[in-house]
């Protein structure tokens, strides 16, 4: 099982803890547009880190909630969890 977070896994814990639904490849062509364009706020962006940190265990690093984008928060939080692996 891989540790990395993938867009997919992002895609649907959006859904899941932020209730905003975008397609894994929306997603990925808007990865570099900010969590506000595609409807998550802060409050949502803590659910989601939130639910990471259940799922894997690991605590995330404050920096996560303070991500512009997709692509700076699957950074952040997948080289966080390689360095747990």
């Amino acid at each position: 099982m891989s540790v990395l977070i993938t867009l997919e896994e992002l895609s649907g814990l959006m859904k899941q803890a932020a209730g905003v639904s975008v397609a894994p490849q929306e997603l990925e062509q808007r990865s570099d547009s900010g969590f506000d364009a595609l409807g998550i706020d802060s409050l949502g962006l803590l659910g989601i880190v939130g639910e990471l940190e259940n799922r894997h265990g690991t605590p995330m690093p404050p920096d996560a909630e303070r991500c512009r984008t997709p692509r700076q928060f699957l950074d952040l939080v997948n080289t966080t969890l390689m360095a747990g692996a």
